[in-house]
């Protein structure tokens, strides 16, 4: 599609801010108003639409959509997008490790215990670690921890978790994330995610596609937090 508008800018609306392409109102793909809560997301919004091209790429849009998703999916049913989000409690990734004694296994206590203990020093509980991929269920004192930490965050915010858990396949790396400020620690909590990924290129070489689908992963999971922190203010 080539660009249709030449003006992007900000309009106050009833509940936060808008974007204006040519003085017409944006609308989201299901044809809400897309009023975002926060100014600072509302200008990296505008932002997109102000870098993009003579032609549109629509790939270059993940503020928008990101927002779309709040607005059209998230708002409507929360308890929904909640629920989602806690079946990862009892599959997160930085629970699940190689056997002890395995050269992988002591990586994995590096780069993923500091998180984990962060989260179960704060909440005041102990998850359980599982050495293999034999699902084992979370004690449901864990399942309330995450539906808290959850439940205070509104549907933009919840977006933007979302997206990083589902990236991550990790709720404890996306809560981490969601209170971190400037690019250093998600960036580091991107590495501990992508740890195995990165474990099998060292043993057995690098494919030229799958690193640029983990570059193209990151970039999503760094933009998802950067519109977390922005929806939070």
């Amino acid at each position: 599609m080539k660009r249709f508008y030449t003006k992007v800018s900000l309009e106050g609306a009833p509940g936060g801010w808008q974007i204006m392409l040519d003085a017409r109102a944006i609308r989201t793909a299901k044809g809400a108003a897309q009023i975002v809560p926060s100014r600072a997301l509302a200008e990296a919004m505008a932002a997109e639409w102000e870098d993009q091209g003579e032609v549109i790429d629509p790939a270059r849009f993940i503020l928008r959509d990101l927002a779309d998703y709040a607005i059209d999916i998230i708002a409507p049913d929360p308890a929904a997008a909640i629920d989602k989000l806690l079946d990862y409690g009892d599959t997160d990734t930085l629970l699940y490790r190689a056997e002890p004694g395995e050269p992988l296994f002591a990586r994995q206590e590096a780069l993923w215990e500091p998180i984990i203990a962060a989260f179960e020093a704060r909440e005041g509980l102990a998850l359980t670690r599982i050495s293999g991929v034999i699902h084992q269920q979370q004690d449901a004192r864990a399942a309330s921890a995450y539906r808290a930490r959850l439940e205070r965050h509104d549907p933009f915010a919840l977006a933007g978790i979302g997206l990083m858990t589902s990236l991550a396949a990790s709720l404890l790396i996306a809560l981490a994330a969601s209170e971190a400020h400037g690019e250093e620690a998600p960036r580091a909590l991107w590495q501990a995610a992508s740890l195995e990924e990165e474990w099998q290129a060292q043993l057995w070489g690098r494919d030229e596609e799958a690193e640029a689908r983990r570059q193209r992963r990151e970039t999503d999971f760094l933009s998802a937090w950067r519109a977390t922190r922005l929806a939070l203010g």
